[in-house]
């Protein structure tokens, strides 16, 4: 009963998400369309049930976040607390049905992870954002794991941040529940199907995400290897 009435008063709100989406941020400007992504996002992890907590002071603009990967709702546990972030995600996301329409309206970069010539762009892409002094958010793993490993970090990305000398803001989630410190009702890996995680989570009783944010890494002098080793190593040391 507790996860459905959860999925029953989640329905209109993501639909009031859409609609926010669809005819209200044509009109808006950056800092109101950021206010809405954070409201929403925020309210989402309530209405699932899920406590927030957060820790560590973002920088003003003009960088890039890196955060290990566990959920699908990673995207709205950062959006909770830097909800200027553009992230980069695999292009089958943009046809989610109702999720990828809301993280196109959020700015998400779509790529093709299989593709060279599609990460180089993305890489392109996502430099111009940061020179432009937006903040651009990945997940380096490249796929969600299961929460108190990380996987081998991805560096093609980290070369945006390379590239524009953009400092590094590493992001650490760790999704916890009573009895475990790493919860496994979070976890989207395996054969997982988003309609069986969404359940699990909503069933879930006590379900928290820890956003704490690590102070930044600057890029000068670093290569996108050794900066991802930089990152992969402050954030494992946190978890």
């Amino acid at each position: 009963m507790r996860g459905l009435w959860r999925l029953v008063r989640l329905t209109p709100h993501v639909l009031h998400g859409l609609w926010i989406v669809r005819t209200a941020f044509a009109s808006m400007t950056p800092e109101q369309r950021h206010e809405r992504i954070q409201w929403w996002s925020r309210k989402t992890l309530r209405v699932l049930g899920i406590e927030l907590t957060c820790s560590g002071s973002e920088l003003a603009a003009g960088h890039l976040v890196v955060a290990n990967h566990v959920s699908w709702l990673d995207i709205a546990a950062v959006h909770a607390v830097l909800p200027q972030a553009r992230f980069v995600s695999k292009a089958d996301v943009k046809h989610w049905p109702v999720v990828g329409a809301l993280v196109t309206g959020a700015g998400t970069l779509y790529i093709e992870r299989t593709s060279k010539r599609d990460a180089l762009r993305v890489v392109h892409q996502a430099a111009e954002a940061l020179q432009a002094r937006d903040c651009v958010a990945v997940f380096p793993e490249g796929t969600t794991g299961a929460g108190p490993e990380l996987l081998p970090f991805h560096a093609n990305l980290l070369q945006a941040a390379v590239a524009t000398q953009s400092p590094v803001l590493p992001v650490v989630l760790r999704w916890h529940e009573p009895g475990e410190c790493f919860s496994p009702s979070a976890r989207f890996i395996g054969d997982t199907t988003l309609v069986q995680s969404l359940w699990a989570i909503a069933s879930a009783r006590g379900l928290g995400i820890d956003v704490q944010i690590l102070p930044p890494v600057p890029t000068a002098g670093l290569d996108r290897r050794a900066l991802g080793e930089a990152l992969r190593a402050a954030i494992s040391a946190r978890l």
